[in-house]
């Protein structure tokens, strides 16, 4: 064939012939990956508003982290708060949303230097340095908390950098290190600079929250053992579609056995017969008993990926998660991922309250309340009028505060215009 007749081709192809002009085209089959599951995932009302409005807190407590990281006062202007709005994440004016939570911030113009400043109010404060008290008097807990951490490890090891992202999470104090490492020298031994070891194993401790929800179904329910044995709370949100055999696979999921999180006796081998499914119960028993062991029950996606290797989960979390909406649920609200333990809630609250918990929840019970005029806000009222005349000042060992040379002038002034 000539190149002439090529190019006539390419450019005009021939028309279809009656052979291949009724000939189906075969679409391909779409793809399942973590994203469409995360897509197509059946939500949970009460806990998308509840993470919601965990995130309002969590952005009224950097505000308050950043305004208590100045030394010159208790109160920041406004003007300041505009430059700090990239760090926080604001996407309204400082001023609108500061006036939009009367409960936690006080609005005011400076007495002297007649600018409009904020401050946190008195009932926000005592607050957070009440969540500072109970986090102290929860030191035991905490101790537990860390290790139990150091027992599911392989190594019994784990790195100070993983446990100060997830402070806040297992109600560990800002200067743990000190105050609970340090401390507890019977319990942890610093092996490095960044690197906590558990000193003696507890047998006591060695028992998943899981293994509580077993034997109370054995002997409560009259199940069999067999039944019980590696089962885990499932709890499906409403709406659910269960597909085709759905319930036939998780039945036999729950039966298989697995090496449980505090086990050190049986190594999973991948390859085996049930070892990918067998290694996979055992992430999900892991995941299940470290976000047992936090105060609310629920844990940033991201955070969870700095205890892989430590705990031996060498998986994909999320699509972990994903595959198993009946022991955990994916929050897709704000900009990060955040799983919760299903059987922990109710209704958007926990089923067994802590006091850290508790305390945390008047803080983001009283940013709810938004705009309301409630007996509380009026009773502050009055006060907060008198208290936003004060201007706080440094006062040096004579008892002389700054800008005390200018009152005599200002006197003198005074009584010259006088007649």
């Amino acid at each position: 064939m000539s190149l002439s007749c090529i190019l006539k081709h390419r450019i005009f192809p021939p028309p279809p012939s009656p052979f291949t002009l009724f000939i189906q085209r075969r679409w391909k089959k779409p793809t399942v990956s973590a994203q469409t599951r995360l897509e197509d995932r059946v939500r949970d009302p009460h806990l998308d508003k509840l993470m919601s409005h965990l995130k309002r807190l969590d952005l009224v407590l950097r505000i308050h982290h950043l305004m208590s990281a100045r030394k010159r006062g208790p109160f920041v202007s406004l003007t300041l708060l505009s430059r700090w709005r990239n760090i926080l994440g604001l996407h309204i004016p400082v001023g609108l949303f500061l006036r939009k939570y009367p409960h936690v911030f006080l609005v005011f113009v400076h007495p002297f230097r007649k600018n409009t400043c904020c401050r946190i109010t008195k009932r926000m404060k005592e607050l957070i340095l009440l969540e500072g008290l109970v986090v102290k008097q929860q030191e035991t807990e905490a101790v537990k908390r860390v290790k139990k951490l150091l027992m599911m490890s392989l190594n019994g090891t784990l790195r100070l950098h993983a446990l100060r992202l997830f402070k806040r999470e297992l109600g560990l104090p800002e200067d743990f290190r000190d105050s609970i490492l340090g401390k507890y020298s019977a319990d942890f031994r610093l092996v490095d600079l960044e690197v906590v070891a558990l000193v003696d194993w507890d047998a006591e401790l060695a028992v998943a929250r899981v293994e509580e929800w077993r034997e109370k179904e054995y002997s409560e329910k009259w199940l069999s053992e067999f039944e019980t044995k590696f089962a885990f709370p499932v709890s499906f949100p409403t709406g659910f579609k269960f597909e085709r055999g759905f319930k036939e696979r998780l039945k036999n999921w729950q039966r298989l056995p697995y090496a449980k999180p505090y086990e050190r006796k049986e190594v999973v081998r991948v390859r085996t017969c049930g070892g990918i499914e067998r290694y996979e119960k055992r992430a999900v028993a892991v995941l299940h008993e470290l976000l047992s062991l936090t105060v609310e029950k629920m844990v940033e996606v991201d955070q969870l990926a700095h205890f892989r290797r430590d705990f031996g989960v060498e998986v994909d979390v999320r699509e972990l998660l994903l595959r198993h909406p009946g022991i955990f649920y994916l929050s897709t609200k704000g900009k990060t991922l955040t799983v919760f333990l299903r059987e922990a809630y109710r209704k958007g609250g926990l089923v067994e309250p802590n006091p850290v918990y508790e305390t945390r929840r008047n803080m983001l019970d009283l940013v709810l309340l938004g705009c309301r005029k409630t007996k509380l806000l009026l009773d502050c009222d009055e006060s907060n009028k008198e208290e936003s005349n004060v201007v706080a000042c440094e006062v040096n060992e004579e008892g002389e505060r700054q800008g005390d040379w200018v009152i005599p002038f200002l006197e003198k002034c005074e009584e010259n215009r006088s007649p």
